[in-house]
């Protein structure tokens, strides 16, 4: 949800790149730094902490309005969002087989917290009386939407269900999770498995050099010399 993130480390651990200021150009991930046991560590501190900043806000004690609870609710999770978007992005590039079984934890991990958020009754109570005293807050156009966004994605997300039906809920978001991330898996060993061979160097034409290189190479560790493979991993396409 937050947009920033105060890199405080968890304990002062500073092995852990998610756990300490980039200090990169624009702040881009150190991916030479970052390793696969980085990432679980990483999102159970972040989903740590974003569960004590949402307690915070539903223990204030202030009448709940757009900047002790939507703003609020919207620069926490900071930590969590930093872990997310590097593996999210490389799990879904250049995954392979260890980040897999890290992304079927995750997942779990992921779906359990939205569904405490979601359907935590202290949280939307604050949201629900924001969204209906909307009209005495000089709200802009940005606010407004922000606002009816958090609303909805509660209720969407089961907030005004009864207790037995947010239950089941639950099982079927953590079912879902694994499937996703099952189908993920799936599709990509398929993708894996297609090759185009190509015989004919006429076929080639408007290639670049480094392309039909790098085809050739692949041919030849695949016992092909003279030929060319191409697959559909993206520095191919």
């Amino acid at each position: 949800m937050s947009q920033t993130y105060n890199a405080q480390n968890k304990a002062g651990d500073t092995s852990n790149p998610f756990f300490v200021e980039w200090k990169t150009p624009f702040g881009t991930p150190p991916f030479s730094l970052i390793k696969l046991e980085h990432y679980l560590p990483a999102f159970e501190e972040g989903i740590k902490q974003q569960k004590a900043e949402i307690e915070r806000i539903v223990a204030g004690r202030e009448v709940p309005n757009f900047k002790n609870t939507i703003e609020a609710l919207e620069l926490t999770g900071a930590l969590l969002m930093k872990v997310d978007r590097v593996f999210m992005n490389l799990v879904q590039t250049i995954t392979n087989d260890e980040m897999q079984v890290i992304s079927e934890k995750v997942a779990l991990m992921n779906a359990r917290h939205r569904d405490d958020i979601y359907l935590n009754e202290g949280l939307f109570k604050r949201i629900k009386s924001v969204y209906d005293n909307r009209e005495k807050e000089n709200l802009n156009t940005e606010q407004q939407l922000l606002l009816k966004n958090y609303y909805l994605d509660f209720v969407r997300g089961g907030a005004n269900l009864n207790e037995k039906d947010k239950d089941k809920l639950r099982a079927i978001n953590e079912e879902l999770s694994k499937l996703n991330v099952l189908f993920g898996d799936n599709v990509r060993k398929e993708n894996s498995k297609f090759k185009l061979v190509v015989e004919n160097k006429a076929e080639l034409a408007g290639l670049t050099p480094d392309m039909v290189s790098a085809a050739s190479a692949k041919a030849d560790d695949a016992g092909m010399k003279g030929k060319w493979i191409f697959t559909i991993d993206k520095p191919t396409l």
